[in-house]
């Protein structure tokens, strides 16, 4: 294939969006710094189409970010005045405070700011001067669809709203120590919590690993407005998951205990038991029985996870008791929970089981599917499982399906061959998952049985 050809083919996929097939012009030689229809690099393209995964695959295979465009701007700069958090992160490149002279640097912190103090909407109306309010949707930020974002339109133009994440970012790149008293006030100005400048900011206050930074995060505890104390859970959650060498873990678990026996608002409640549950901590039990019976769902949901027993260890009488409760919970979603820490004790496996068949033939998709992942994996291998399995393959989704399969085959159903064919097209996330690979390998066992 030609140059020009393979740059074309890099070209139309840059515009399709199709990352792997940009992966692949480029490995075929395409020069990433190839220009679109538009005369720019197809960097550029990327960039105004928020699309993260391809602008990260270009920045990969060698597309300038730094390159200086016919206006005077870059396609990093283009990146941060859009205001996607995911496009800067693939667009900002490997150590850009080696790679980027200061004044460059000062450029893009001003652009980040002055966007997040004035606003989207305000900015696109001083950039157009177009009347009327602006258009706002809430959108997927990255390709993974985990953070949310807003998406602004004004005048012709579009941006997104994620500047106050670009800021932060771009701060934390260049090494600019902001206070933590500011970072926390961007995420809490934001209502959204799946926005991605709570992801950001607490992105970097995690990397900020001192005391002073936890103390200072955790000072927000009382604060009177509870946006910022649902960000302090938020925070103290992803460090129980994410930091697994704190120096702290057993302080913070002592915070949390201590806020659980304390909090009278159910929902914020709901959130400190969900972020206890991520430490081991010996009050998780105490907290568990203090509130399995509380009167709102959302606190009892997260009740089971705080009876979860350490590795090697067992359920203790009085958490085997409260979980047997909840596994007959008015709230379904309760109940499906306790099942989760239930079905691995052998003493709870039977009215786990129970409930489990229930929550499969009940009105909700989500529950069903939740269902068919415990019966899946349980040890229980009577017929009234695999017959639950077995009538689960006429769900519509493909995960429940595969769990109903999988099943199946760990119990050496005969029916497994039907439930494979049932699963439906499967793509290549799945190449590895342990469920299509035990089915893989029992029907490679039942068509090359072992000589005799």
């Amino acid at each position: 294939m030609s140059g020009d050809e393979v740059g074309r083919r890099l070209v139309t996929a840059v515009q399709a969006g199709d990352r792997e097939a940009v992966r692949s012009s480029l490995d075929a030689g395409a020069d990433p710094d190839a220009p679109g229809d538009d005369g720019l690099p197809v960097l550029c393209t990327a960039v105004a189409a928020f699309d993260s995964a391809v602008a990260d695959v270009l920045v990969e295979g060698g597309a300038d970010p730094d390159r200086v465009l016919p206006d005077g701007t870059t396609p990093l700069w283009r990146a941060v005045d859009g205001g996607s958090p995911a496009v800067v992160t693939a667009v900002l490149g490997d150590e850009p405070r080696l790679r980027l002279p200061e004044e460059t640097r000062e450029r893009l912190l001003a652009l980040a700011r002055a966007w997040y103090e004035t606003g989207a909407a305000e900015e696109l109306r001083r950039r157009t001067d177009a009347p009327g309010p602006a258009e706002t949707v809430r959108v997927p930020d990255d390709a993974d669809a985990y953070h949310q974002i807003h998406q602004v339109s004004l005048g012709g133009l579009v941006v997104r709203d994620g500047h106050g994440a670009i800021l932060t970012a771009l701060e934390w790149a260049f090494r600019v120590l902001t206070p933590v008293g500011e970072l926390v006030a961007r995420a809490a100005g934001q209502p959204d919590e799946e926005h991605a400048v709570w992801w950001e900011v607490i992105r970097v206050l995690l990397q900020r690993r001192s005391f002073e930074t936890w103390s200072a995060v955790v000072a927000h505890r009382h604060h009177p407005d509870p946006a910022y104390r649902r960000f302090v859970v938020e925070y103290l959650r992803c460090r129980g998951v994410l930091v697994y060498d704190s120096p702290y873990a057993e302080q913070e678990g002592d915070f949390l205990g201590a806020w659980a026996a304390e909090e009278t608002d159910a929902e914020m409640l709901a959130k400190v038991l969900e972020a206890f549950a991520e430490y081991e901590h010996s009050g998780l039990e105490v907290a568990g029985l203090r509130h399995a019976g509380h009167p709102d769902a959302r606190v009892r949901r997260q009740v089971p996870e705080l009876f979860r027993p350490s590795w090697g260890a067992s359920l203790t009488p009085p958490a085997r008791a409260a979980l047997l409760t909840l596994t007959r919970d008015p709230d379904a979603r309760v109940r499906l929970l306790a099942c989760r820490v239930a079905v691995a004790d052998d003493a709870l496996l039977t009215p786990a089981v129970q409930a489990l068949l229930a929550l499969a033939e009940g009105p909700d998709t989500g529950l069903r599917g939740g269902a068919a992942a415990l019966l899946a994996s349980c040890p229980d291998h009577s017929p009234a499982v695999a017959d639950a399995l077995f009538a689960l393959l006429d769900e519509d989704g493909h995960l429940t399906r595969l769990e109903a399969a999988y099943g199946l085959a760990l119990r050496d159903d005969p029916r497994t061959v039907e439930a494979i064919g049932r699963i439906g097209h499967l793509d290549d996330t799945f190449a590895d998952d342990h469920r299509w690979c035990t089915l893989w390998r029992w029907q490679y066992d039942k068509e090359h049985p072992a000589a005799g």
